[in-house]
């Protein structure tokens, strides 16, 4: 794969790594449920492939209000960096209003410059009539399309995990659902669970839970299951490190830096 369309994959990739297929998520009960975030969370990505910082990405969230509701704001930014921004511009822009306590999307903002390809859309949810309104700005063209129940979009579907994935009971290779609606197509991915480990990092070594996703082969990646995520395994879950053997080298994502996290991050003194 051309190294330009490595990068211009990554920051997407950083969204969707936290996206599971399989057995569905209980939602009866989504309202009582504490949620591991708080406006002012603030995370920066390092991204690199081999020897090089290919780009770097952030995540934060703020507190905002739409149609009168009041919401989480998230806001992804990515683009890359030093030799690869010569090769290759890339700057890319998400948003997403979701409901605070259900975390379900109402509105989401892709725009994005990859290399000269741009894309600008708006995307409304309608969850009672199970609608997504796509506004392509760019084409000047509006389109309803069919969602399934509890439709995330890229942004929200990474908190939406983090609050609901169900930690108790786990077992390696166990498996998980949830719905997205991206573009104009609704998707769902497969992730396994591999267990818990310690990792070492930047901060120190954190105990974490692992995942594979399993993913599409050839095209981008060395084999089907050759991504690996680590999560935070406390309160906050925090995204560590994503790991992908691509056809060509290996891209890795590392936690550079993070702000204003609800709960205490525990570092392990050994």
């Amino acid at each position: 794969m051309e190294f330009k369309k490595i990068i211009a994959f990554v920051f997407l990739f950083l969204c969707f790594s936290f996206i599971l297929k399989g057995q569905e998520i209980d939602v009866s009960n989504h309202v009582e449920k504490i949620v591991p975030f708080k406006a002012g969370e603030w995370f920066g990505f390092r991204i690199h492939y081999g020897i090089f910082n290919a780009s770097y990405a952030t995540l934060s969230l703020t507190q905002d209000t739409i149609n009168g509701i009041p919401v989480i704001h998230a806001k992804g930014y990515g683009k890359t960096t030093g030799l690869a921004r010569w090769l290759f511009k890339v700057e890319d822009h998400y948003e997403s209003f979701f409901d605070e306590k259900k975390i379900i999307p109402y509105h989401f903002v892709r725009d994005i410059y990859e290399g000269g390809y741009t894309k600008d859309l708006e995307i409304d949810f309608d969850h009672i009539q199970q609608l997504a309104h796509v506004n392509n700005k760019k084409n000047q063209k509006r389109e309803a399309f069919r969602i399934e129940k509890n439709t995330q979009d890229i942004l929200s579907a990474f908190y939406y995990l983090r609050t609901f994935y169900p930690e108790r009971n786990m077992m390696v290779g166990d498996d998980f659902e949830i719905n997205m609606f991206f573009d104009n197509e609704n998707y769902h991915f497969k992730l396994k669970f591999l267990g818990k480990e310690r990792l070492s990092t930047k901060f120190g070594k954190i105990k974490c839970v692992k995942f594979r996703p399993v993913v599409q082969s050839g095209r981008v990646f060395k084999e089907q299951e050759s991504v690996t995520l680590w999560v935070s395994d406390d309160k906050n879950r925090i995204p560590l490190k994503v790991k992908a053997d691509l056809a060509i080298g290996s891209l890795e994502i590392d936690l550079e830096n993070f702000k204003n996290v609800k709960f205490p991050f525990n570092v392990l003194i050994n």
